[in-house]
């Protein structure tokens, strides 16, 4: 049976199933990106503008069929799925947009006879690692840039993701890409650690777990190869204050629920003041209890499945865990009886650092909300995570929210507002949810060259 196939997690039942590649398919797969390399390379930065907004136009065109296939595979309801492909086109119009500022040369200041400056330079074939809770999104953050530069992208996608990324594969090639400038492959975890290996490929980048992301670092270290690790998070998301807690309620319940709770910069701890606790809790508790879940085609359905079965199970172990050790479970903690990976919404409170749920990421619809007295015991218990992520502060003074997130350690954080993004805002984290940004400006600077170039402007520095 292969890996690659998918299970529709709203019925269980396996729909298709794709072949695994043969080490000679990966052979050809390395030689033939290697070579599309030196041909992306002989196109105009304005010709690989033009392929990105074609790709965002096709998107746009078929944004019903594509939707559709990431919710059989992993259950994503319609409007987010939908949702989803429509941020995907505007990261591929952005950098389209912005390719002649993000790629221009950086002239430096110099005592030197002559003139400096910097340009970035394409590196290579680059491998992509990428998960399934965002089929069409994790990828277009990683090879826009990348394609825009001159890279040339092999792409392992999640074995559970086959069809979007075939999709995937289709639109860039019918976009007119470079033959083989971007190749999907349905590889093995040892057939992976082969391409990371190979000469011919210059830099990985993983979106995924920390064991994933670990796993992938030491054979890119061992190998000497760049890599950019977008990993696991357990956000706080932190109410000092508020002269609107019912509408901070609701940003926290859909901060939460999003795609199920399946995000890796999803809010997951909840650290409010003494003073909103009660309250906090009660609101809380109500508005997730009324999230219904079922059907993702469903317009009705507040959130959909979990992504499969394995996923169900592990995170009710860490709620049953929790529970078990005294935390106390305010609603859900139960699957639905009906087949599909349903989980109810759930919202736990009383945890301590001796339960899984204090120090593990809850990657689903459960929500741990923490009581503190002031702003020094929130950070500190937002801190308090090997994690370092995103985060959100509420206070109605925004100097005191500003200076609160200042102390957190972590890559992003939001003050008065909900965690949020755009294609041209960097996204990444700090400890061990990953190395290296993607999307903005820093995105693109991850696998380049910024070659120095010096030029005399005398003639007997130019033989000197």
């Amino acid at each position: 049976m292969s890996d690659y196939r998918v299970v529709n997690p709203a019925t269980g039942a396996v729909e298709s199933e794709y072949l695994t590649a043969s080490d000679t398919e990966i052979a050809d797969i390395l030689a033939r990106s290697n070579a599309a390399f030196a041909a992306l390379g002989r196109t105009t930065l304005g010709e690989r503008m033009a392929v990105l907004y074609r790709v965002a136009d096709r998107y746009l065109e078929r944004v019903d069929a594509l939707a559709a296939l990431i919710t059989r595979e992993m259950g994503k309801p319609t409007a987010e799925a939908v949702a989803e492909i429509e941020y995907v086109a505007g990261i591929y119009r952005y950098y389209a947009d912005q390719a002649p500022t993000l790629l221009a040369d950086q002239r430096l200041d110099s005592d030197s006879d002559g003139i400096a400056f910097v340009r970035k330079a394409p590196i290579g074939s680059l491998l992509g690692i990428m998960p399934w809770n965002y089929p069409y999104y994790q990828v277009a953050r990683f090879a826009a840039p990348n394609l825009l530069v001159g890279n040339t992208i092999i792409l392992k996608h999640a074995p559970q993701c086959p069809e979007s990324a075939l999709a995937i594969e289709r639109v860039f090639r019918e976009s007119g890409l470079t033959t083989d400038a971007y190749l999907n492959v349905f590889a093995s975890n040892d057939q992976v650690a082969q391409i990371i290996a190979d000469p011919r490929v210059h830099g990985v980048s993983v979106t995924g777990s920390e064991r994933a992301g670990a796993a992938v670092a030491a054979v890119a270290g061992a190998n000497l190869k760049k890599v950019v690790l977008e990993l696991g998070g357990s956000d706080a998301f932190i109410v000092l204050d508020t002269a609107d807690l019912p509408g901070v309620v609701d940003i926290a319940v859909a901060a939460r629920m999003s795609n199920a709770g399946q995000a890796c910069n999803a809010a997951k701890r909840f650290i409010v003041a003494d003073g909103l606790y009660d309250e906090f809790v009660e609101r809380f508790t109500a508005a997730m209890a009324a999230q219904t879940t079922g059907d993702p085609t469903d317009a009705a359905t507040s959130y959909g499945p979990l992504s499969s079965e394995a996923a169900a199970v592990g995170l009710l172990a860490q709620v049953e865990d929790a529970v078990g050790k005294g935390a106390t479970l305010q609603t859900g903690g139960r699957r639905l009886d009906r087949p599909g990976a349903f989980v109810e919404a759930t919202v736990l409170t009383d945890v301590t650092p001796g339960m899984r749920a204090y120090h593990e990421e809850l990657f689903g619809p459960v929500a741990v909300v923490y009581r503190v007295h002031d702003a020094d015991e929130a950070i500190a218990l937002a801190n308090d995570t090997t994690y370092g992520l995103g985060g959100v502060v509420y206070h109605s003074d925004p100097a005191v929210a500003f200076e609160v997130a200042d102390r957190l350690d972590t890559g992003m954080v939001w003050v008065n507002a909900p965690e949020g993004g755009g294609p041209e805002l960097p996204f990444g984290g700090t400890k061990r949810s990953g190395v290296g940004r993607e999307l903005g400006p820093y995105g693109i600077d991850e696998f380049v060259n910024r070659k120095l170039i010096h030029v005399p402007t005398t003639a007997g520095a130019a033989s000197s």
